[in-house]
């Protein structure tokens, strides 16, 4: 049978159970769990992590490792289990009719071998075509996934090309021999927004030309929106509503669906009157799961003695073919009934200036050749010009892709880089010359930061309460250990964890626990400034919400300044006061949050706004897609940073662009922008995001 002769549904997958296996006990991993893809599908997998998403995916790859097996169910392709083949079949369909598509895209690449080769061999191995014809196949896919120069590409080794373009190839090569099942593991959470919105683009229309059908997993419910025809939800290793995308997103039959969208900052979420409303308790460990439903612990709906009697199965929702729901009250709920709004709080109003930045610079000298060192010095500009207030309860949000200088500027201000030029006060203090082994303790203590990556910052071999005592030592809080245990106590009850976590180590905590931690350490010396580098988008959504509560709890009780850098615009509409857009080094645009969510924008602010995924399906979205790359610091563009990509670029008379950086100039009520566009250009321009009437 030719690959392409078989009508009925590509992927089955029928109560599969997925268990591994230690010395201890059998761990199930995903239990009863069934979902069905029909030829050019596209199936999104939702959930949390630990939740069996990639289990699932590995199941159907039967790449389980020693440890994993199939302990019921099926797993059909093509209406063949996979489960009764042997390795010979498998091995065979494997990369040229299922392919999948990892996170982490170095990991898929070899690094010693030229792109090219790499791509060549697909063809070569699964089909025995000769080199020429895999060349002109290669050739073919790296020109679809829409890469510059692709001759180039061809002849190049992994590490000369960006994280956005070894994404691209490795999508080339699942694409190589035209598979009819695409398996795609969060493929875009290592990627800037503006490339993730190229690369999901991209999937969606090879999806197309290829009539490939796809399972595509991941945790951001706005990407599966702009990817997806159906979707199914996991939570904790069961499938509990599966349906299309809009009986899912606006007819949801499950408590655990509706709790995950009331924690996520859609437009209209408000920080003071619609907050967030983070999922209670914790999700449970594999081999702790409570007796029948497993979400009932954290259910609004639970009912002693009904929901957890015996295990409950998937049952068909009324009204729709293909929409099913594993919740036994779903027809007693009342979907519509209004959200209970959480505790309003009043909008606390900034106070004195406490940052000032004056025409910063942050200029690194780098050898030419990077492997001898040589005479030749090459300038990187990481910051340029940098101006800009920050006052006293204030969230400042810093937005931009990787390499445009936030986490440089952030350094700077922290003390651990000196300034090249121009000058940071604060509390009118200038402290952008003194590095941070000559700061006094207070000033230390005043600027403190947490960081993306909470699994990097505690030590772990040391209890979480005697981390939060060492900050106290060193902020010199405390005059006896009695005080400064007391005070540690109280820092745990102000991030809300248990007190009994102080005598846990690090190995113990959730993510989102250890998260709360370094905030808990943050605020040890009564901070003044506090610097989030991206601190939620290593967690999970639920996780997000209550991280995100607590950090503006905090900021209202101890009135701290908080800079906020992130990249995802949907946190950033939601908490900040003001934001200010980078790219390259440059602000390109900043000014109170609703000033820069609505027009006129800078053309990058535009772009970036339409890159980020929303998961309503009632918003409708301009759509900018940025061509080519973001250029190196190293050697940026002449004139404006953002010509090379512009689409605005041809309005400006004389070329004007290409030779000269704009000034920054102020629009109205202190909205200010860098840009060469006429105010009449600027005024003119439409809203990128849109809520459709109702």
């Amino acid at each position: 049978m030719s690959k392409w002769d078989y009508d009925g549904p590509i992927l089955e997958i029928d109560q599969l159970s997925i268990s591994f296996f230690t010395r201890l006990r059998e761990i199930p991993a995903v239990m009863d769990f069934s979902c069905t893809v029909q030829p050019g599908e596209a199936m999104g997998l939702v959930g949390e992590s630990g939740c069996g998403k990639s289990t699932v995916a590995l199941g159907v790859m039967q790449d389980l490792g020693v440890n994993g097996r199939i302990v019921g169910g099926s797993i059909k392709f093509k209406g063949r289990d996979l489960n009764e083949m042997s390795q010979e079949e498998l091995r065979d369909i494997r990369g040229s009719e299922i392919a999948m598509i990892y996170q982490e895209p170095m990991a898929s690449l070899n690094p010693a071998m030229r792109i090219g080769k790499q791509l060549m061999e697909v063809p070569m191995i699964h089909e025995g075509v000769d080199e020429k014809e895999a060349y002109a196949r290669a050739l073919e896919v790296v020109t679809d996934v829409r890469l510059p120069d692709p001759e180039r590409m061809l002849n190049s080794f992994p590490h000369q090309l960006s994280g956005g373009q070894q994404q691209r190839i490795v999508i080339a090569m699942a694409l190589m021999s035209k598979p009819s099942l695409l398996i795609l593991d969060e493929p875009t959470t290592a990627l800037d927004v503006t490339v993730e919105a190229a690369v999901v683009e991209l999937v969606k229309d090879l999806g197309k030309k290829y009539g490939t059908s796809m399972l595509f997993i991941s945790h951001n419910l706005g990407l599966v929106l702009e990817t997806c025809d159906r979707l199914c939800v996991m939570y904790s290793g069961e499938a509990v509503e599966t349906g299309s995308i809009e009986d899912v997103f606006d007819h949801m039959q499950h408590p655990y669906t509706q709790a995950l969208f009331r924690s996520i900052p859609l437009p209209g979420a408000d920080k003071n009157a619609r907050p967030l409303v983070a999922i209670p308790g914790n999700f449970p460990l594999p081999h702790e799961r409570p007796p029948g439903c497993n979400f009932g612990p954290r259910c609004d709906y639970f009912e002693a003695g009904r929901c957890d009697a015996s295990d409950i199965k998937m049952a068909k929702v009324p009204g729709n073919d293909r929409h099913t729901t594993r919740c036994l009250k779903f027809e007693e709920i009342d979907w519509n009934a209004p959200i209970e709004v959480g505790d309003q709080t009043e909008k606390t109003e900034p106070g004195d200036v406490v940052l000032k930045m004056d025409n910063l610079k942050k200029y690194y000298e780098v050898a030419a050749s990077a492997l001898f060192g040589g005479a030749n010095k090459k300038v990187v500009k990481a910051n340029e010009s940098l101006s800009f207030e920050a006052r006293e309860s204030e969230t400042l949000a810093i937005v931009g892709e990787s390499g445009c200088g936030k986490s440089t500027f952030a350094k700077v201000l922290m003390g651990l880089e000196t300034a090249t030029e121009g000058q940071i006060l604060l509390d009118n203090q200038s402290i952008e010359q003194v590095p941070i082994e000559s700061r006094d303790t207070k000033t230390v203590s005043n600027v403190q930061m947490v960081f993306q990556n909470p699994f990097d910052t505690l030590n772990p071999s040391m209890t979480v309460g005697r981390q939060i005592i060492r900050a106290l030592e060193i902020f010199g809080i405390g005059d006896t250990e009695a005080e400064r245990e007391q005070k540690m106590l109280e820092l745990l009850d102000l991030v809300k964890l248990p007190r009994e976590f102080a005598t846990r180590m690090p190995r113990q905590l959730s993510g989102g626990q250890k998260q709360r931690v370094g905030i808990a350490r943050a605020f040890a010396g009564g901070a003044r400034i506090v610097v989030a580098d991206e601190p939620v988008s290593a967690l999970d959504v639920s996780v997000q919400a209550a991280v995100t509560d607590l950090l503006m709890e905090i900021q209202r009780n101890e009135k701290t300044t908080l800079l906020f850098i992130s990249h995802d615009l949907s946190i950033v509409r939601y908490l900040s006061d003001r934001v200010m857009v980078m790219y390259l080094g440059h602000v390109v645009e900043i000014g109170d949050t609703d000033q820069v969510f609505a027009p006129p924008y800078h053309p990058y602010t535009e772009a970036l706004l339409s890159a980020v995924p929303i998961a309503d399906t009632k918003i409708e979205k301009q759509h900018i897609v940025l061509e080519g790359d973001i250029p190196s610091a190293m050697n940026p563009p002449p004139g404006c940073p953002f010509q090379t990509r512009c689409r605005w670029k041809e309005k400006v008379a004389g070329g004007l662009c290409e030779k000269e950086v704009p000034p920054m100039r102020t629009i109205d009520g202190g909205h200010q922008i860098k840009c060469h566009l006429s105010e009449a250009d600027l005024n003119a321009m439409e809203p990128v995001i849109k809520i459709a009437a109702e």
